[in-house]
């Protein structure tokens, strides 16, 4: 259900080009009222510091595996967003995850060897291109200020990204996650759940288990806080459900021995 993302390249990415004056002085980079390249993306990577919003809108998990990444679940279904219809437009307001805004950018490592790293974009995306409306990138060989605040954003993002890593070591180090499954019925057919699996959350039971030196420590430093946002998140599940019931989304039930 939430499994982390696996390709070479990082979800929605398809493609990565350095940008850089010598080869993009002329371009531009355009921003639309919709997020096509999320129509069909059910989890979206999300970092610790976006728990406080995020929260009221969906529910948050983490992936299983190894090195666990807090998801923010757009539909319970591989191939299920229930937030946007078919174009990518947004059926309602919702908290926009940073990972969905950050598209078509990144800050990415070019030399393995070298701590560096270069605003790239994604050319297939069509949203950075020479011809048409946009911002231009550029101004003569300095970048304008539009390509200031993307890479702003995206330093941001990675500063987030590292602040999220070292919220989640702190659950592992505690024994906190656990594999997580919910089960929701249809008001219709009540004696039929559907299961849901394939994520971690907190484990609430250790959690009450605790010492209070180390519950006042996390309360302290924020993470507490953060823990009880993706507990709370979990309710929204029912709610995700019902919208994948509402638009035709649920799949058929497999019957089991």
């Amino acid at each position: 259900m939430a499994s982390a993302p696996q390709p070479q390249l990082p979800l929605f990415y398809k493609d990565l080009a350095p940008l850089n004056s010598r080869d993009h002085a002329t371009y531009k980079t355009e921003t639309l009222d919709r997020a096509p390249w999320v129509v069909g993306q059910h989890a979206i990577p999300l970092t610790a510091d976006e728990f406080g919003q995020a929260h009221r809108h969906f529910p948050i998990v983490f992936s299983v595996g190894d090195e666990p990444v807090p998801l923010a679940l757009m539909g319970l279904n591989e191939g299920v967003n229930v937030f946007v219809d078919d174009e990518g437009r947004f059926l309602e307001q919702f908290y926009l995850p940073a990972y969905i805004r950050r598209y078509p950018f990144l800050l990415a490592r070019l030399d393995p060897n070298s701590e560096t790293m270069s605003l790239c974009f994604d050319p297939t995306s069509g949203l950075v291109h020479e011809d048409g409306d946009g911002a231009p990138l550029f101004d003569g060989e300095e970048p304008a200020q539009v390509t200031k605040d993307l890479l702003q954003f995206c330093q941001n993002f990675e500063e987030a990204g590292m602040r999220t890593q070292q919220f989640v070591q702190e659950l592992k180090q505690a024994d906190l996650l656990m594999d997580g499954e919910v089960a929701i019925t249809r008001p219709d057919d009540p004696e039929k759940p559907y299961i849901y699996r394939g994520f971690q959350m907190v484990n609430q039971e250790k959690l009450q288990e605790l010492r209070g030196d180390k519950l006042r420590t996390w309360n302290q430093s924020g993470l507490l806080p953060l823990i009880y946002a993706h507990l709370y998140s979990l309710d929204l599940m029912r709610m995700v459900f019902g919208r994948q019931a509402d638009q035709g989304k649920i799949p058929a039930l497999v019957a089991t021995a």
